[in-house]
């Protein structure tokens, strides 16, 4: 099958991989142009570029996907069909429907749960238990079209955004493979989702900020969800500290008072229960233990994380 693959990030490379493996004919890679990062603002590729680079893959890296050459460009290839895995942007209708069995796109959700840019996080901030899996065919909407396929599995209490991704991106790409064989046999039909939907937006950098009066599984559940981008936070006598790995305690103290530091243990105080502090990253620091933490600072019990 000649087919047009969109993606971006290292969650799309295994799907990308799957692809080739399976002897599908990748005509094209359409990416994100390269970013600046790191303190040296170095232009570095996206992931998914590459892996392409080192596959003698053609890459295409549109600034506006929906100008005339790049369509024209695109419409050239004839595609049978384009896949999409998070690319980033939403395709416009030309490119829609350019491909005969149109474009199929691999979502890191249950639909019609957490539709949006940030399925993976936003189903771990709310203490899911499970997540997924979505093959589906696109449409104009945000993550509306019909469903070919989905496949489930567990969230596992000590799963973030990134282990997590990476277990979703596998069976992502396990899922696309089966969902191109069912197309082929014609054994695999599109049908409406059903169900009350819910959506995941892009994260902010406000996000991460971490609210002491919530209760302690909540603020487990945001650590979680937003490691290791943009990061939980909060602040210490006006410096920004990051909290990357956390435990829920039970007991019970006062929101942002630091009820024990000492013989390598740091609990905080919650709305309900207590968090204990596992990873801990001072502004400008790496990240270190809890122990390591408190070796260098004197932190009096009793004392409190700055309020809003």
């Amino acid at each position: 099958m000649r087919i047009v693959f969109f993606g971006t990030p290292s969650f799309a490379v295994p799907s990308l991989s799957a692809l080739l493996q399976s002897g599908e004919d990748i005509s094209a890679v359409v990416t994100q142009t390269d970013k600046r990062k790191g303190r040296n603002r170095t232009l570095s590729p996206p992931p998914v570029k590459e892996f392409s680079l080192e596959r003698g893959i053609r890459i295409l890296q549109p600034i506006n996907i929906k100008d005339p050459l790049f369509l024209s460009e695109l419409s050239a290839i004839q595609p049978e069909a384009i896949v999409v895995v998070a690319y980033g942007k939403i395709l416009p209708v030309e490119i829609l429907q350019l491909p005969l069995l149109g474009c199929i796109n691999v979502h890191a959700s249950l639909l019609p749960k957490y539709r949006g840019a940030a399925p993976i996080q936003w189903a771990i901030i709310s203490g899911e238990k499970k997540s997924g899996i979505t093959t589906m065919l696109m449409d104009e909407g945000l993550d509306t079209g019909d469903i070919l396929l989905q496949e489930e599995t567990d969230i596992a209490k000590d799963d973030n955004a990134e282990t997590l991704g990476k277990k979703l991106s596998e069976l992502g790409a396990f899922l696309l493979i089966k969902t191109l064989k069912g197309i082929k046999k014609g054994s695999v039909h599109p049908i409406p989702q059903r169900g009350i939907p819910s959506y995941a937006p892009s994260l902010k950098k406000d996000d991460g900020k971490i609210d002491w009066s919530k209760a302690a599984h909540e603020i487990f559940n945001l650590i979680r969800g937003v490691y290791p981008w943009p990061g939980a936070y909060c602040y210490f006598n006006k410096e920004r500290i990051k909290i990357n790995h956390v435990k829920v305690i039970q007991g019970s103290g006062l929101p942002y008072r630091i009820e024990k530091a000492g013989a390598g243990e740091l609990l905080i105080g919650t709305g309900d229960g207590l968090i204990s502090i596992v990873e801990i990253q001072p502004e400008g620091k790496k990240p270190m233990s809890a122990t390591a933490f408190l070796q260098g600072r004197r932190l009096k019990e009793g004392t409190f994380f700055d309020k809003p």
